[in-house]
């Protein structure tokens, strides 16, 4: 696949770090992105470019997803709803556990965070095995929300992320083999 001219301007903002959070993982570092202005909004637009009708609320990932899901929230006028790691919020909440690559976790969003129907997009930093992703899924089809899309600023293709977001939506600004 051919990148886009906009993939390739993101591209020269996002680092790799060998062995990084462990041994044998390729870690694609978003800070220079993050750092240049021109870069950064060039994501936020990217984003909101993707956008189709009406949002109510952009769902982020903790913890860069909140990054790029706060500021497009903001650029849509939309509603922005954190899913934070087990025991970060303060609220009634549920929970849901996944396997990342290199380790298992659980995330968590307020009960209360969606109404049934309300048009939701998640947007996180990475696209990787697919399981934080799949998690927020899960979660906000117990809320009822309406999914119409979900963004990364990064796909790891080689991965195949996507296949366990199958049925959705899935976009991604940039995409690494």
């Amino acid at each position: 696949m051919k990148d886009s001219v906009l993939a390739k301007r993101l591209k020269t903002g996002i680092r790799a770090i060998p062995d990084f959070p462990k041994e044998g993982i390729l870690f694609r570092d978003i800070t220079p992105l993050l750092q240049d202005p021109r870069l950064f909004r060039a994501a936020v637009r990217g984003f909101a470019g993707l956008a189709e009708g009406r949002i109510d609320h952009i769902v982020s990932i903790e913890s860069r997803g909140f990054i790029l899901g706060a500021a497009l929230a903001y650029a849509l006028g939309a509603g922005f709803i954190p899913v934070r790691k087990e025991g970060k919020l303060p609220h009634k909440k549920l929970s849901m556990s996944y396997e990342l690559e290199y380790n298992t976790s659980v995330v968590e969003i307020h009960a209360d965070a969606v109404r049934k129907g309300e048009k939701v997009v998640i947007v996180d930093d990475v696209l990787a095995t697919g399981g934080t992703a799949r998690a927020a899924v899960d979660l906000l089809g117990r809320l009822g929300a309406d999914i119409v899309g979900i963004w990364f600023l990064i796909e790891l293709d080689g991965l195949k992320g996507r296949r366990r977001l199958a049925g959705h939506p899935v976009r991604s600004l940039v995409t690494f083999a």
